[in-house]
């Protein structure tokens, strides 16, 4: 038999993502429709070690749906990664009545909550919120949507000054293990060559096309690039690299940094955030524990943790292709 719900934790981990806050708020909503204490947890997995809980009611997540980062705030807990740490963290849950988890955040984040599940059979739900869209489980992650366009948005703007100097700009987007954000966004904003991890363009093609850009008549090109791209150690050597072989080109480097995870969320990631946050409450309700909800399709889905942190995201090849067609 699940045991009865009567009060959910809910905390953010990890780096922050815009929608954050637009599910705590969900998730603080739903638990008051279903008569359920919901208490916020400060600072992820070290403020539950700290006890820094904070009790949430529905007044208490006014005006937040549109608020980029955490209002729980975000920290990495080291001393959580511990037997002791973990332990500390329980008898805190324990002491303040609560009964199930709702983690939000990315696959550090689901790998402490899978452990904590399976140490002291404590249930765990999970809310992808990471804007790299490198969740195994969910076409889309939160904060990925408004990320991409706030890409778009500065990558129009780097065009303007690009095509009044004739300069060839890389522009350098997050994405340590994962090309998605720089797909999409380098498809959206028009570049003429996207570098991600998954593909090894390699020099030599960079060259080439660089090259026929150029012989076809374009006075300027963006070049978008995932920062975990390997073609090069990192963008500055492949800046310098150009520049030694392709002198016709005037190179300039933009490191888009953190901007892309700050920002008001977009309508999709507010609408997405309170789908998931619903859903993470409500299975808890239904006795469910140690899955991630997401979307697929354009359904909620679970899937368990475990496949979730282990499971690989797949670029769109079709997507590829997309991006070879319209860089001609």
């Amino acid at each position: 038999m699940p045991k009865t719900i009567k009060k959910v934790g809910v905390l953010t981990s990890g780096g922050d993502s815009p929608g954050m806050n637009a599910a705590i708020r969900s998730v603080v909503r739903t638990c008051a429709y279903h008569n359920i204490e919901c208490i916020g947890i400060y600072r992820g997995y070290q403020g539950m070690i700290e006890g820094d809980f904070k009790e949430m009611g529905p007044r208490s997540v006014n005006n937040i749906v549109n608020k980029g980062g955490t209002i729980l705030k975000s920290a990495r807990s080291t001393e959580f990664r511990t037997p002791e740490g973990r332990k500390k963290a329980h008898e805190n849950l324990v002491k303040a009545g609560i009964d199930a988890l709702v983690v939000i955040g990315g696959d550090g984040t689901f790998t402490g909550g899978l452990l904590f599940n399976s140490e002291f059979d404590f249930p765990v739900m999970g809310i992808p919120g990471t804007i790299d869209n490198d969740i195994f489980g969910t076409s889309h992650t939160l904060g990925y949507d408004t990320a991409l366009n706030t890409v778009v948005d500065v990558i129009d703007k780097i065009r303007d000054t690009a095509s009044s100097h004739n300069r060839l700009f890389f522009v350098e987007v997050m994405g340590r293990d994962a090309g998605h954000i720089a797909l999409n966004a380098g498809i959206g904003a028009g570049a003429e060559e996207i570098l991600i991890p998954e593909e090894d363009l390699g020099l030599d093609r960079l060259l080439e096309s660089l090259q026929k850009s150029k012989a076809s008549g374009k006075s300027s090109s963006i070049v978008v690039i995932a920062e975990g791209d390997k073609i090069g150690k990192n963008v500055f050597e492949l800046k310098d690299y150009v520049d030694a072989n392709l002198p016709e080109y005037d190179v300039r480097v933009s490191v888009l940094g953190h901007m892309q995870r700050g920002g008001s969320p977009s309508c999709f990631d507010r609408v997405l955030a309170s789908r998931l946050g619903v859903k993470a409450v409500e299975s808890l309700i239904e006795g469910k524990s140690s899955y991630m909800v997401g979307l697929q399709n354009d359904k909620v889905t679970l899937t368990p943790l475990e496949q979730a942190i282990k499971g690989k995201t797949e670029i769109d090849r079709e997507l590829l292709r997309v991006s070879d067609i319209m860089s001609t």
